[in-house]
């Protein structure tokens, strides 16, 4: 038992409602050594964060351990069950030997306190220093988290921070007593693909010279591939395939494992829909133990493009006129100081873009935060007013338009939000959330037409028509973007905006929600400008790219193209920051971490 850190025996966790009881976790058991790295993935509801956040004794009140043993191998007391800890006996494990950082960084740090406050707190809690001490322990942690400027972000708030700098400071708060374990619940999830390779590489850094145990949760298997060792795969509160990382992913054996790596948008080859778990779990289901096993490729296969099919469908796409033009559009944002706010500066969010769309086209927009991916698509809408340029939608300049005017535009201009729950009306059911701009612009004649409609809109997004009377936080975030993109088609328009709207979805639930983007292309005729930092999605979805930097274009031009043969610097950063998920990179992550334990020691 000298090398086990963590021995987890048969756990199971219920959570209990006025009607039933629900068990997220039912009898897992796993095991974790000094320095190694575990991954848990599997889809929301799963039960992964539950089982970790029984570890930390976080369930939440509605919740408890219903059986098993969480035995863990204190630096001071050798093995004890946690389960069986009194409070304030958690209290000195919990930040101390076993440390977490969560998924939602904004909503793990207090929005009152600076940044470097918050990490002082735990410092000064757990290991008994000045207050002069644990300011200089913070500075020296925000230094090893890699974060800029840090002597100014110890006195800066959560919000003056961008994403990746609060993940930092939540990995500084983590590590700042040493842990024997850190568990690392969904922490890249929503962070630009260059922000996240940067998270993944400090992780690995910072277990290397701690020897530390990492406990990393993940709904993405090609994440996991690249900092865990080790991986548990689960599905509805089982674990269903455990192993290692190289021989899970070389060769996966449950239909669930098949289906999350077949999910993920493929980066050899052009597919028209992605595979989903069901393509793998219902032939098993219906099959059972005598089917022969279902293999990625047969499904993979039959979805595929060729590129003279491809080639054919663009010829025909760009001899139409474009039915959006984009001419020198610039969109600043002023600075100001001094007691009367005058302006000395801009910030350049979009500088001086020209690009056209034409009808049916996807035109993916991917660079970093910051980039003006964003402000982009809302300058289009005019929900930013832009400083100059020409917006030319169907030969008309939408910049010329009355603000009534182009209030009537808006039913053929389109957008879906990055985060749907915060798009949606909490006090209004689903059903009025998507009827009532329907009212507002008197599509159809009566309410009972609208509610027909609407129906059938949820059940064309693969919802059913018994949710029209239920409100948006009983439905899951991917249920709940299927509702926005049925809201954002109940009006018939011809040209929608993505904004980020499947970044921080499960992986599974991200290919159902691309592919019916693409089925409603297909079957309206939408023309989409699809904003993500993920080059991944974008090169599935769009049929160009365009890749933006700085507010400029850095590169336009076929999807494809710009992946294979990536002519700047900035692009070729972006695409390598990609999880490939190959077996090579897999090897070649492995090898790299056991050479930085290998000189950690060393030194």
């Amino acid at each position: 038992m000298s090398d086990t850190l963590l021995e987890v025996k048969n756990l199971t966790v219920d959570f209990k409602s006025e009607d039933d009881t629900v068990r997220a976790v039912d009898g897992i058991s796993y095991s974790l050594n000094k320095g190694e790295s575990l991954g848990i993935v599997g889809e929301s509801g799963s039960g992964k964060t539950v089982s970790s956040l029984a570890l930390m004794r976080l369930i939440p009140s509605s919740g408890k351990v219903a059986t098993g043993e969480l035995l863990f191998n204190s630096r001071t007391r050798g093995m004890v069950d946690v389960t069986k800890l009194g409070d304030k006996e958690m209290r000195s494990f919990r930040g101390n030997e076993i440390a977490m950082v969560f998924q939602e960084p904004m909503t793990s740090l207090n929005p009152v306190y600076t940044c470097g406050d918050q990490v002082m707190e735990a410092i000064i809690l757990h290991q008994h220093v000045s207050k002069k001490e644990s300011r200089h322990r913070t500075l020296e942690l925000f230094k090893q988290v890699k974060l800029p400027r840090p002597e100014a972000i110890i006195d800066s708030y959560p919000h003056q921070l961008s994403g990746g700098q609060k993940q930092r400071v939540m990995i500084a708060m983590a590590m700042s007593c040493k842990p024997s374990i850190l568990i690392c619940d969904e922490p890249t999830t929503a962070l630009d693909v260059t922000v996240q390779a940067a998270i993944l590489d400090l992780m690995k850094e910072l277990q290397a010279e701690n020897n530390m145990s990492i406990i990393f949760i993940s709904h993405d298997l090609g994440v996991i591939a690249e900092i865990a060792e080790k991986v548990l795969v689960m599905y509805k509160g089982k674990i269903v395939e455990q192993g290692n990382i190289l021989d899970v992913y070389a060769n996966p054996q449950h239909p669930y494992t098949k289906g999350l790596l077949a999910c993920r948008p493929p980066l050899d080859k052009r597919l028209y829909i992605l595979p989903t778990v069901s393509d793998f779990m219902k032939p098993a289901q219906d099959g059972g133990l005598n089917k022969p096993a279902i293999k990625i490729s047969d499904v993979v296969d039959k979805y595929i493009i060729t590129p003279e099919v491809r080639k054919q469908a663009h010829e025909k796409l760009y001899k139409q006129e474009p039915i959006l033009q984009i001419k020198n559009l610039k969109t600043y944002f002023p600075i100001k100081k001094g007691l009367f706010g005058k302006t000395y500066d801009h910030v350049k969010a979009v500088d001086d873009l020209t690009f056209d769309i034409y009808p049916g086209e996807t035109l993916g927009v991917v660079g970093e935060s910051g980039s003006g991916k964003t402000t982009l698509g809302r300058t289009i809408l005019r929900l930013i007013e832009p400083t100059s340029g020409s917006i030319v939608y169907k030969g008309q300049d939408l910049l010329k338009l009355s603000d009534r005017e182009m209030r009537e535009y808006r039913k053929k201009l389109q957008i879906i939000f990055q985060d749907p729950y915060s798009s949606l009306n909490p006090r209004i059911t689903i059903g009025e959330a998507i009827m009532e701009p329907m009212q507002v612009h008197k599509i159809l004649q009566t309410n009972r037409q609208r509610k027909d409609r609407v129906i059938e809109l949820l059940e064309r997004v693969n919802m059913n028509a018994s949710h029209f009377e239920r409100y948006p936080h009983e439905f899951s975030g991917g249920q709940r973007q299927r509702i926005c993109i049925a809201r954002a088609v109940a009006l018939n328009p011809e040209f929608i905006i993505c904004d980020e709207s499947v970044s921080s979805l499960d992986v599974s639930v991200q290919a159902q929600a691309l592919n019916l983007l693409a089925e409603l292309r297909k079957d309206f005729g939408f023309s989409y400008i699809f904003i993500s930092h993920d080059i991944s999605v974008v090169k599935f979805i769009a049929d160009r790219m365009l890749v933006l930097y700085n507010g400029k274009i850095e590169e336009l031009g076929d999807a494809d193209d710009i992946y294979f043969n990536p002519q700047k610097e900035y692009t070729k950063r972006l695409i390598s920051a990609i999880p490939k998920g190959r077996i090579e990179d897999i090897r070649a992550s492995m090898e790299s971490r056991r050479n930085r334990k290998i000189a950690t020691v060393a030194q």
